[in-house]
């Protein structure tokens, strides 16, 4: 597998980068961004389109809603980029945050465009039932948030609920989830140790054992669908590395995501150092931009929130 330093590393965002306006820029100026949003629209029998660029922003929130707009978005500002020359059909390697790793996957061959839609579509759905079904949320605390501290503070404040690291986002943010008043004690406690704690606004306790009802659900729906050997690197969320090429590790690291932590800051910690190139960050939003600030500066990201 190619990864040269004159070759590009696609990143692709994941929840959290949705915002209204999304993908419109890329919708009006390209006829390769336009096609992949009428494709989306006939797959799921809605005008996705529609809601992107004019919401209402409490429909395209939902996360059953902002992970087919996402993925979808994300697709379209690609196929835009590869048509007007400003990066290869294939990249070298790819990388996603949450969602956004099935993007990654699709970009490198595991799946077709309409797969990868229905897939996070029920993917999101199945979150969102099972965060009605199990109500949790989410804190993010920032400071020196080495793992062991973090994995120290859920322990002393978990109680008899869930509480547990979600995602790695960079060497000075981790986000903890779980069950609502164990995230409340970890938001108190969180000073005492050197962290500032903020809650967050979100569906529910994702990356974390109450979101197993939809990694099951997920499970069975990646069994049906049309899997290839991608053809280039996947970074995977769970391990930091590359997904091993079978389809059959591929699901199960996809199934784990789900009840386990992102691990971001590590993935492109492994990236930076092993795979050299030029490094795009796919819209929408500037999120991973940002990230990669903290991570290595040393690594620009060129952003395509925007055509320009």
């Amino acid at each position: 597998m190619p990864h040269e330093s004159t070759k590009q590393i696609v990143l692709c965002p994941g929840q959290g980068a949705q915002a209204i306006g999304m993908g419109q820029a890329w919708h009006e100026a390209s006829d390769a961004a336009r096609e992949v949003f009428n494709e989306a629209n006939d797959a799921l029998g809605l005008d996705l389109a529609a809601l992107c660029f004019n919401g209402p922003a409490d429909k395209l929130n939902r996360t059953d809603v902002a992970q087919a707009a996402i993925y979808t978005v994300s697709v379209a500002c690609h196929r835009a980029l590869v048509a007007d020359g400003k990066l290869p059909a294939l990249p070298a390697a790819t990388a996603g945050l949450s969602l956004g790793e099935f993007t990654a996957l699709h970009l490198a061959g595991a799946f077709g465009f309409a797969d990868g839609l229905k897939l996070v579509r029920l993917r999101g759905q199945a979150m969102q039932d099972a965060a009605e079904a199990n109500p949790g949320t989410m804190v993010a605390l920032t400071g020196e948030v080495t793992e062991d501290a973090v994995v120290a503070l859920c322990d002393r404040s978990r109680g008899d609920g869930v509480l547990v690291p979600a995602n790695f986002n960079n060497p000075m943010q981790v986000v903890v989830s779980g069950s609502a008043n164990a995230c409340a004690r970890a938001a108190d406690a969180a000073g005492d140790v050197g962290f500032k704690a903020i809650p967050l606004t979100v569906a529910g306790a994702f990356h974390s054992p109450l979101m197993q009802p939809a990694a099951d659900r997920l499970a069975q729906a990646l069994e049906a669908v049309d899997w290839k050997r991608p053809v280039v690197p996947v970074i995977a969320n769970v391990t930091a590395r590359p997904h091993d090429d079978e389809p059959v590790s591929i699901r199960q690291r996809l199934v784990e995501q789900l009840t386990h932590p992102v691990r971001w800051t590590q993935s492109m910690q492994w990236a930076t150092q092993n795979l050299p190139g030029r490094y795009a960050e796919l819209a929408p939003g500037k999120v991973l931009s940002g990230l990669m600030r903290r991570i290595d500066r040393g690594t620009k990201v060129k952003n395509f929130a925007q055509p320009g």
